[in-house]
């Protein structure tokens, strides 16, 4: 057996991350919370703790990390009751990038313990002058243990000459450019801080008198914590003793000249959960949106009352969408149903056999099948959220064409993706997305995906869909090419390297 990229056809969110401050159970809520995380990374998980040491008369952090799922890694209840101690965690779910995967050093939450004490993080995003960086401290004669682009913070906190450990952090994070949403633990505090441009989701909560922070949500509804707040971009907040106290947290401001905040609307597409509310506003509410206006743009309408049009989703992540497409339609006065045509199998890990010569054809089916009854003879919409390299697509395609319908249309909630992303998602190479490769020419598309039609949403509407619909409000680059931070050229040669 050996580890494949398995159906790498989707784009991939980099991690999710959790922190929790003033609680007895903080390794065991960690745990919870990423678990309700792991969609944003299934290749590893870890947990640091902050506990009270007194035969050493301070604190010590507890380290726990290790590859594959939250519930793999943390699978004997020990870790979490006996090593995991402490009443201050954070917690990380890696996705990593082509070259890093295997390399077990670039596992975060990421420990230093340096003339300020300890200090551990663990970072959602990006940082688009890494490589720059990089190269300057090590001819300074730094030391680096991953290839991580976030281990770039904790040398620049340790490195620094201001006088106090929070006065460090907040010039490390002056010093990077790009997207971070990032979790970080002192020996007294924890900290959570949000790149100015507010790229990535990061929500502050409270369950009981702690304090918790994630990447979504959802983290929060599984511990029964209460949603308080977003992390404003270019906020880094201070948790400690004192703010468990008095149910107040310090605000400092990382960026002394505000800037147009650019949230990253494939989170609202296709990265986070239904259930989560991100950015203010329900993931559910605005996925649904994105379905009916794709309707409204691309109706598939049937030819008689006799003509049986069925719409179906490509399970899970075009779920929500599909329900807004066929409620639409139907309001439009287009009979249309919606029916289980496509099955997904839920026990399909990152882990693999190889199919010899490596047909994909085999690598799709052992994902998804079809309900060939309900497919047979008629006209089928296939509603998706996105396509990036278009193999999976097309295999899908094959496969539906196989349970004999009449017409497959394929129906997209987002726009063509032309460009790479250099902020947190794993995009392909911009030779590699399909988009781009037929230069947006979407009839080429069409026929090399073997659809009789194939309509995407236009940005207009993807734009009315989203909160405060606006460009100006939204990171749209991997559609538009218009990155709204600038990229190292390094950087975009190089893009899967970290």
């Amino acid at each position: 057996m050996r580890k494949i990229e398995y159906i790498k056809e989707k784009p991939r969110c980099h991690c999710g991350v959790f922190g929790i401050f003033g609680h007895p159970e903080a390794a065991v809520l960690t745990y919870y919370g990423l678990h309700a995380l792991q969609h944003r990374g299934q290749e590893a998980a870890g947990i640091v703790t902050s506990q009270w040491s007194p035969e050493k008369n301070r604190k010590r952090f507890n380290v726990y990390k290790g590859d594959g799922l939250v519930s793999d890694v943390f699978k004997d209840e020990k870790i979490l009751r006996t090593i995991l101690q402490g009443t201050a965690a954070i917690g990380h779910n890696r996705y990593s990038t082509t070259g890093a995967s295997e390399n077990k050093a670039n596992i975060q939450p990421f420990v230093v313990n340096y003339k300020n004490g300890n200090l551990a993080l663990a970072h959602n995003g990006n940082l688009t002058n890494y490589r720059t960086l990089r190269k300057k401290l090590e001819e300074e004669g730094t030391i680096f243990q991953s290839t991580s682009d976030s281990e770039i913070l904790l040398h620049l906190a340790a490195r620094s000459r201001r006088i106090t450990q929070i006065e460090q952090i907040l010039e490390a994070f002056q010093t990077v450019q790009g997207a971070y949403s990032c979790v970080l633990l002192t020996d007294t505090c924890l900290l959570a801080a949000r790149d100015p441009y507010g790229i990535r989701p990061l929500a502050l909560g409270k369950v009981d008198s702690a304090y918790v922070v994630a990447s979504e949500t959802c983290a929060f509804d599984i511990i029964g914590a209460e949603y308080i707040r977003d992390v404003e971009p270019g906020e880094l907040i201070v948790i400690d003793d004192q703010s468990v106290a008095t149910g107040e947290v310090r605000s400092l401001r990382i960026n002394d000249v505000p800037v147009q905040p650019h949230h990253c609307i494939f989170e609202y597409i296709y990265f986070s959960r239904p259930d989560s509310k991100i950015f203010g506003e329900n993931v559910d509410k605005v996925r649904r949106k994105l379905g009916k206006l794709l309707a409204r743009e691309s109706p598939v309408i049937p030819h008689s009352a006799d003509d049986r049009v069925i719409v179906i989703n490509v399970p899970d992540s075009s779920n929500t969408a599909t329900l807004g497409y066929v409620s639409e339609s139907k309001k439009l006065g287009y009979d249309v149903r919606l029916e289980l045509g496509l099955i997904r199998s839920h026990y399909v890990g990152r882990t693999f056999i190889q199919p010899e010569q490596n047909h994909r054809e085999i690598k799709v089916k052992t994902k998804f099948n079809t309900v060939k009854g309900v497919l047979k003879g008629r006209r089928v919409v296939v509603v998706d959220d996105s396509i990036v390299r278009g193999t999976t697509s097309r295999q899908l395609i094959k496969l539906i064409r196989e349970a004999d319908p009449l017409e497959v249309h394929f129906r997209v909630t987002s726009p063509p993706i032309r460009f790479p992303c250099y902020y947190g998602m794993d995009f392909p190479k911009k030779e590699e997305l399909i988009a781009n490769r037929l230069n947006g020419d979407i009839e080429r598309i069409r026929q090399e995906l073997s659809v009789d039609s194939l309509k995407y949403l236009s940005m207009e509407k993807l734009l009315e869909a989203a909160p405060n619909g606006c460009s100006k409000h939204y990171c749209t680059a991997c559609f538009s090419g218009e990155y709204p931070i600038p990229v190292d050229p390094e950087a975009s040669k190089n893009q899967n390297d970290i």
